[in-house]
């Protein structure tokens, strides 16, 4: 691609239509997305083949419109995702001006699509729908001279800076997902920390793709910053490591390989340190492995490279991701210093968390008066903050789909990708259940896991439903007023943001203290046992962040039981456990038993009452006919 385009913010607009031989096909691309075929060219990248199936999404036949997030790999392996935005519509073809000889059905089903290099889905979605509305209108897709238009104005009025505010929220409502999943808002946020085989699923497309992508929202510059490598099936390779690694005679892809295709040898965070190279910093630690390589020969290596021989059933990742820590923590005494510096800060926080440990706190998150600075992170490559945020999760084989086609089940179970977070309209995703931990029911608002255990990580606490209690109650004050409702501050989009904001900084800080056991409990021991031991908080943990010494530690929610606890625990449990369900299904139809017993009881006591008041009736009157007949007779005798 050329040095120009690259620094554009969209790199293609497409049409794909549907053809009744060959299925879904690129029937347009501007610029060509094969140079050599021009903008009316079938053949697509490698990299790309599974483009057509994204934007005509299964089942789109049944509606009119919609619209599709999906992401694409790079085409190199220094670029980064590629965010594809897709509108689909379909007409009666007999209404078409110019009808072309392969439209033999009596629909046309087309979609048009924004290729960008930033995550801008709700924004791209909003000019691409106007665009494809005046596509359809012009009734003659030969007329593409909207679309070249289309691409030229993007890129004029969508710079570099097109990231910054809360344009790349647009569409994403935190609101109405927590109005929908409620307390399970929580346990969705948990989950994804915990780098699980998530699956959310519904139809139609536009839906499920917002709902997955809201949830990824909530966590703190995810959506602008941390996918950069949610679709790269096999995470790129350094090539400045190869160098390094040739001066001294060795073999990256044996020694120190970000690869995961090499998963049967080589530990997860042991390749994360040498996979970006960063300063003094990338230098000291890729110095201490080779060293450590040129020293230590075949059994050292393969004691310290051997995966364990049982997974702990705690663990998010494979055996082949488990880090010998003493590897991270080598770098210039980094622990001793973080360690010097937590007890400086001991008091401080002892302090403020005294403070904290009577009755819960209904915490507003206050203003960042830190500039926020973004910078490329020294180990995990994405671009962070002070405060280490995005959290490396869809990276090293994590990926983010939020909608998959069913040409991309093989993907699900390749060895290279260690996990997911994907979208889905097909039930066949849903049946095969061992291609995931979980299933996200979009539509029951349900959350179904397969495996006991990971469904005692995902317990929520009282402080973790205190706080679900309190995002709740928030937003749904003043629901009925249409004028308000979404407008403020408090219950907002952006509110909501910075409350799961407050939430991940202060777990954060928390596993940075000495003695922190007994904090840790409010988000659950065992969860935060698991999630230590992921990818994403390895790397977070193998740096310093020293922004995170003004947060508080402790969980937001903390606080001694009281009766409006065991209140929430008690509801909590009968909507969420299988027993609770049963319970609740037997009370619904044991009153619905006894409204239809009060029904039949009344109908046959008053059915009863009428047939005895006839009866009687019946029985006076022929009791009186009987009467009136003998003393006629008496009368007739005495005359």
């Amino acid at each position: 691609m050329e040095e120009g385009a690259e620094a554009q913010v969209v790199l293609h607009i497409v049409v794909v239509g549907f053809h009744h031989k060959k299925g879904c096909q690129v029937e347009f691309s501007y610029p060509p997305l094969v140079p050599e075929e021009g903008h009316d060219g079938h053949s697509l990248p490698e990299e790309w083949k599974y483009l057509p199936f994204l934007a005509l999404p299964d089942g789109a036949h049944n509606y009119q419109e919609d619209t599709v997030y999906f992401h694409l790999p790079p085409r190199s392996g220094n670029q980064k995702t590629v965010y594809g935005v897709s509108c689909y519509r379909q007409i009666d073809a007999k209404i078409l001006k110019v009808r072309q000889a392969d439209v033999t059905r009596e629909t046309v089903q087309k979609s048009v699509c924004v290729l960008s290099r930033l995550p801008l889905y709700g924004l791209l979605q909003a000019k691409l729908q106007l665009i494809t509305h005046a596509y359809f209108e012009e009734k003659d897709f030969s007329q593409i001279s909207i679309l070249k238009e289309l691409y030229e104005h993007m890129n004029s009025s969508l710079g570099g800076n097109a990231l910054e505010g809360s344009q790349a929220y647009l569409s994403l409502s935190p609101r109405d997902l927590v109005l929908h999943f409620r307390h399970k808002t929580i346990i969705l946020f948990k989950l994804i920390l915990l780098e699980k085989k998530v699956l959310f699923y519904l139809s139609p497309v536009n839906r499920l793709v917002g709902t997955l992508m809201t949830v990824l929202s909530l966590f703190p510059g995810m959506v602008e910053h941390g996918l950069a490598d949610a679709s790269q099936y096999k995470p790129r390779k350094s090539t400045s490591e190869d160098i390094v690694f040739q001066e001294h005679g060795l073999n990256a892809e044996e020694y120190v390989s970000i690869s995961v295709s090499d998963v049967s040898s080589i530990t997860s965070e042991f390749s994360v340190d040498t996979k970006y190279p960063a300063g003094d910093h990338q230098k000291n630690v890729t110095a201490k492995l080779v060293s450590f390589a040129d020293g230590a020969r075949s059994e050292q290596v393969e004691d310290r490279l051997r995966p364990p021989p049982h997974a702990s059933p705690n663990s998010s990742e494979s055996d082949w991701e488990t880090l010998d820590t003493s590897i991270l923590d080598a770098d210039n005494g980094t622990k001793e210093e973080t360690m010097n510096e937590k007890n400086n800060q001991k008091e401080v926080f002892i302090s403020d968390s005294l403070v904290s440990q009577s009755l819960p706190i209904t915490v507003q998150p206050q203003a960042n008066t830190i500039e926020t600075v973004i910078v490329p992170g020294l180990i995990s490559g994405l671009e962070e903050d002070q405060y280490g945020m995005p959290l490396a999760i869809f990276t090293k084989g994590y990926l983010c789909l939020p909608y998959m086609a069913l040409q991309q089940h093989h993907l699900l179970s390749e060895v290279t990708v260690r996990g997911f977070v994907a979208g889905a309209t097909n039930i066949l995703f849903r049946q095969q259940k061992h291609l995931s931990d979980a299933v996200i029911d979009i539509e029951e608002a349900g959350i179904e896991t397969h495996d006991p255990e990971l469904r005692k990580l995902l317990n929520l606490t009282t402080a973790d439903l205190r706080f679900a209690d309190f995002l709740v109650k928030h937003v749904t004050e003043n629901r009925d007023d249409v004028f308000l409702d979404g407008t403020g501050w408090e219950g907002g989009d952006e509110w909501i943001r910075a409350q799961f904001s407050l939430y991940i900084h202060s777990l954060l800080a928390t596993t940075l203290q000495p003695d922190n056991e007994k904090m840790l409990a409010d988000y659950g021991l065992l969860f935060v046992t698991a999630w230590k031991n992921t990818h994403n908080f390895r790397v977070w943990h193998s740096n310093k962040h020293p922004a995170l010494a003004q947060i508080n530690p402790g969980h937001p929610f903390q606080g001694q039981y009281n009766v409006s606890d065991v209140k929430l625990r008690l509801s909590h449990s009968v909507q969420n456990s299988e027993r609770g369900k049963k319970l609740g299904n037997a009370m619904i139809s044991t009153s619905r038993s006894v409204v239809q017993t009060g029904k039949a009881v009344s109908q046959s006591v008053g059915g009863a009452l009428t047939s005895a008041k006839s009866a009687m009736t019946s029985w006076f009157s022929t009791f009186n006919q009987q009467s009136a007949a003998s003393f006629s007779e008496r009368q007739t005798g005495k005359h």
